[in-house]
């Protein structure tokens, strides 16, 4: 069979596929969404694959199929990972029957995230195993391993590829599947109801159970020490070497990379598995170093295991890394990044880096709500409906945080997912002397938007909700909601409109309107405004990934008197200013007509 060349994603679905999965939950998020997706793609037809309304929700169903025997996967990015913490820790202690693998994509950097959280830290704390691999064929292989020891402990063991695993590309021989997922039969017992004398028990089995599996895991195959002698892997005894470098996961490919450029004599432990971690096979590491350098993204774990083992183990050698000082403490590292501090750490010289010579600087390129977005509408009509006016604007998490940019600047707050509904209650007690909107999209809104507007009406607090709904979970890849009335495996479901949810929930004003029409949007803002209590408006406009483009617009220079109102209000990338002259750009227009009417002299029109 000749392998496919796969992303990282693509990877951990083929490899949780060839182990079994029978059941594939989650929620999306970059960089984890194409997991699932993929899974959807490649499915034989005996996998349940699902898009969750939350983390949380997603956890507790994947943990429903395991306690039934099946084997199940749970996949999301860092920050959902808090979401479902509440299930999983105390999944920890009540265990699972069939295999079952939290699939955590971490984000150095952060890259498109809100925090630089590392899950193997979670690990620790939850107590449960945890798989780091360091590129997407190590992946593969792995959650299929992760599968096997979660099913052999009856525990949940997280899995957690960083953003570069996750979208590097490598050829994989994917192979058949090695089990197939069969049904699964619930045994009903007292192991499955959770009560303060069973957690006790279950912690005391999981704190017993943790050093025999560390025992285990120092013989993992992807566990592993290396001898490298002049960059390579020959060994030879008779250069020894006094210097090691500790490290895991994605920077493990760049310290091999780098001494490989260095030509460095060096010994190289490489961790597969942080939590447990493998003491016996690290103190192996350690005998005969004087020095060793920890790599790693994003916590000191590794770093912090070894000054704990040299300490009990009493080991004499130097552990440098992030807590000396050694290593940056933030931030995705780079093969640049570590060649230098390897190269420090040897006391030799490292290569500079590659340059272009006479090349221009790349220019700057913020991130921007794309042309013909319907939210810069949305925003733009409570902008108007507010000038002169008081008023805090809470975001949220989504394509819509980018309204805080200028010229919008319609973002004051944004926290985490659904927190925009709940922080302007918290701004309105503070200051109810402005007007307070909490801006939320469709998706967001099912994820963890309904408490805190329950929460709202429930209190009394006068607060302005705006649902941008654009018909899709545009930032992470235009993924199905509960709002579309299609599953993730493309099948018609139960469409849950949002406007009857409010009704329910106790929401007295509720409006639908199109922003795009701004005269009739701003109206709307101002009744919900004028009607005081839980008010809300939901802008339903698809995002133009999902709907087909209107007609161009152009600008007639005959009548436009270079006042530059179309750019100063709305910033869209498609109107741009060059030798005096305002034109719209037609390969990124996308015919939303906003510019036409906001523009005071009637120069922008439909192109002929």
């Amino acid at each position: 069979m000749s392998p496919e060349l796969l992303m990282g994603n693509h990877a951990i679905a083929a490899g949780a596929i060839r182990a079994g999965v029978g059941v594939v939950t989650g929620y999306p998020g970059t960089p984890s969404s194409e997991i699932l997706e993929t899974v959807v793609k490649r499915n034989p037809g005996d996998i349940y694959a699902e898009w969750s309304v939350n983390e949380k929700v997603a956890l507790e169903v994947a943990a429903g199929a395991a306690y039934a025997g099946v084997r199940s996967m749970v996949t999301m990015k860092q920050v959902g990972l808090n979401v479902a913490s509440d299930p999983l820790m105390s999944l920890a202690y009540i265990g699972v029957k069939g295999g079952m693998v939290v699939v955590v994509a971490d984000d150095p950097g952060p890259i498109s995230s809100q925090t630089e959280q590392d899950t193997r830290t979670f690990a620790g704390y939850a107590r449960l195993p945890v798989f780091d691999p360091v590129s997407p064929e190590e992946a593969f292989e792995m959650i299929q391993d992760a599968f096997e020891l979660s099913e052999r402990l009856g525990t949940p063991v997280l899995f957690r590829p960083t953003t570069r695993v996750c979208h590097g590309y490598a050829p994989i021989e994917v192979g058949t599947r090695t089990r197939e997922p069969g049904a699964g039969t619930f045994e009903k017992d007292s192991r499955w109801v959770i009560f303060p004398r069973l957690s006790y028990t279950s912690h005391k089995a999981i704190e017993e159970r943790l050093p025999v599996l560390a025992g285990e895991l120092s013989s993992y195959r992807f566990n592993v020490v290396e001898e490298v002698r002049g960059g390579t892997l020959e060994h030879d005894p008779a250069r020894a070497v006094t210097r090691g470098i500790a490290t895991g996961g994605v920077t493990y490919a760049y310290a091999r990379e780098s001494l490989s450029v260095l030509r460095a004599d060096c010994r190289v432990l490489k961790v597969g598995t942080p939590h447990p971690f493998p003491a016996d096979l690290a103190e192996r590491f350690l005998g005969g170093i004087d020095e060793v350098l920890v790599l790693e993204e994003l916590d000191p774990v590794i770093e912090r295991e070894l000054l704990m083992l040299a300490a009990e183990r009493r080991v004499p050698v130097t552990i440098l890394g992030k807590r000396s000082g050694h290593v940056g403490r933030a931030g995705e590292n780079t093969v640049e990044s570590v060649t230098a501090a390897i190269a420090a750490l040897l006391g030799i010289d490292a290569p500079a880096a590659p340059t272009c010579s006479g090349a221009p600087e790349p220019p700057a390129r913020p991130p921007v709500l794309c042309a013909g977005c319907p939210h810069r509408a949305s925003f733009y009509a409570v902008k108007r409906a507010m000038r002169g006016k008081k008023a805090v604007f809470s975001g949220d998490i989504g394509c819509y945080t980018l309204g805080n940019a200028a010229p919008l600047e319609m973002v004051d707050t944004c926290l985490c997912m659904g927190a925009g509904v709940t922080i302007a209650q918290g701004l309105e007690r503070a200051e109810p002397d402005a007007t307070h909107f909490a801006f939320i999209g469709d998706s967001t809104f099912f994820h963890s938007g309904i408490p805190g507007v329950v929460n709202a009406v429930y209190n009394g607090t006068d607060i302005v909700l705006v649902v941008l709904d654009n018909s899709t979970t545009a930032m992470t890849g235009h993924q199905t909601h509960p709002g579309l009335g299609r599953t993730a495996q493309g099948e018609v479901a139960e469409k849950i409109a949002i406007a009857p949810v409010l009704q329910a929930l106790g929401v007295r004003h509720i409006e639908s309107c199109d922003p795009m029409q701004l005269a009739e949007a701003e109206a709307a803002v101002n009744r919900a405004v004028e009607a005081g209590g839980v008010s809300a408006i939901i802008f339903e406009s698809p995002c133009i990934a999902v709907t087909a483009p209107g007609p161009m617009y152009a600008v007639d220079q005959e009548l436009c008197t270079d006042c530059q109102v179309c750019i100063q209000r709305l910033g869209c990338p498609a109107i741009v200013r060059s030798g005096g002259v305002v034109s719209i750009d037609t390969t990124l227009c996308y015919g939303c007509s906003i510019c036409a009417q906001v523009c005071p002299t009637g120069a922008i029109g439909v192109a002929r």
